[in-house]
């Protein structure tokens, strides 16, 4: 008995290329709507620090804190639980104390620097020489007309650039002392001084009018004292 012939059943079979490359993916299936929402709150579980800082998470509870050190103190390690110090005042309580005392010597130095200043100008320096050269004031004061005292105090204003001199100062001599007052005006700009008072008050109160308006003062040039 022959087999049967399955050669022509297969070559009537048409061929299907086998391409699993393009095969058709299935869609996905659609998420479906939660029907069933929770209301209730999502509580957490409590965390075991406060804060997360590699600090925090290494020790807790935190450490207590170290007082700053103090004045003078030398840090031999560092400590990150210390205190910070108190923030210094902006002036210190040592410039409060002394900045009055630094006031009272700078208001002294100006007033000592003006004065010596008036000490050794031309117009006090001439007013002793002329007291020295007049025989009135030498008869009442003696010789040796001088500053009544080693560190002589000038009362009043010399301002030559506006033309106002009015001074004070004592004066002494072998006999008494004296106090001398030039009182001198400039008649317009670039004019002359004008003399308004020059005299000299002695101790007993006795006042000497060392002004001549007619000009007829000595002059020591022309008439040498002592001939």
């Amino acid at each position: 008995m022959q087999p049967p012939r399955i050669t022509s059943t297969l070559l009537r079979a048409r061929s299907r290329p086998a391409f699993h490359c393009l095969r058709r993916i299935q869609p996905l299936r659609q998420i479906q709507p939660l029907r069933y929402v929770s209301v209730e709150p999502v509580v957490s579980s409590p965390s075991a620090v406060p804060w997360k800082t590699p600090h925090s998470i290494t020790a807790w509870p935190p450490e207590p804190l170290i007082p700053p050190p103090k004045d003078g103190e030398v840090l031999m390690e560092r400590r990150p639980n210390r205190e910070l110090p108190p923030v210094p005042p902006l002036i210190s309580p040592q410039i409060l104390r002394t900045f009055p005392l630094f006031l009272l010597a700078m208001a002294a130095s100006i007033f000592a620097f003006f004065n010596y200043q008036k000490q050794e100008s031309s117009v006090v320096t001439s007013t002793l020489y002329a007291l020295r050269t007049n025989p009135a004031v030498r008869a009442a004061l003696g010789d040796e007309i001088y500053f009544a005292s080693k560190y002589p105090w000038i009362r009043g204003e010399i301002n030559q650039v506006h033309g106002r001199i009015d001074i004070r100062f004592w004066v002494k001599g072998t006999r008494q002392q004296g106090e001398v007052r030039l009182w001198c005006k400039r008649r317009g700009r670039g004019g002359y001084f004008v003399t308004k008072e020059w005299s000299l008050r002695v101790e007993g109160g006795e006042v000497l009018q060392l002004y001549d308006p007619e000009g007829n003062a000595i002059d020591p040039f022309m008439e040498p004292m002592g001939e």
